[in-house]
């Protein structure tokens, strides 16, 4: 059963995720501002550097199957969110070896892995000819409010999951290890 908790959690953050612009205040929904909520990224970044152990990669390939699951229910094009929530995933997990995971790590880490998932989103819908948006347009009113919103978002959820996770993940590892 508690191999399932971890993808229930996706899961619903994934259900979340649809619903979550819903839950703003009018005023800055029908703004010139547009937040993208990346809840699912952020369980990600949280499982990168609190689960995962040096020679596990579970978060990237949830990054991996979350993003699909993303390209298939909100977007049109495949392979963008997967793409991109594998390599955001994979790169936290790389960097975790030199920094001691904490909640200024984590946001730090979210942070740098936000402003990356929105760039190569945006890079390649740019490309594709899906998003139009001018560069200074963009980064004004969608970059910079989609990664506060994304950061608050993993504040908020922190206390909930953050030793969670590091909990799981050593239980994992103790279960892995016992014979």
């Amino acid at each position: 059963m508690k191999r399932l908790i971890i993808p229930l959690i996706l899961f619903l953050f994934l259900v979340l995720e649809g619903v979550a612009l819903e839950l703003l205040p009018v005023s800055l929904v029908k703004g010139e501002l547009v937040i993208v909520p990346h809840w699912v990224l952020g369980i990600l970044l949280f499982l990168a550097i609190f689960y995962d152990r040096e020679n596990t990669y579970y978060s990237i390939l949830y990054g991996l199957l979350f993003g699909l699951l993303i390209d298939i229910v909100y977007t049109g094009v495949l392979g963008v969110y997967m793409f991109t929530y594998g390599l955001v995933t994979y790169g936290t997990h790389g960097l975790t070896k030199m920094f001691h995971a904490n909640i200024f790590t984590a946001l730090l880490l979210g942070m740098a892995g936000l402003l990356l998932a929105e760039l190569s989103i945006n890079t390649i819908f740019s490309v594709v000819g899906i998003a139009e948006m001018p560069w200074r347009e963009y980064l004004l009113f969608r970059m910079v409010p989609t990664v506060i919103a994304n950061l608050l978002f993993m504040i908020i959820v922190y206390p909930f999951l953050g030793k969670r996770f590091v909990n799981w993940g050593e239980e994992h590892l103790a279960r892995d290890t016992a014979f």
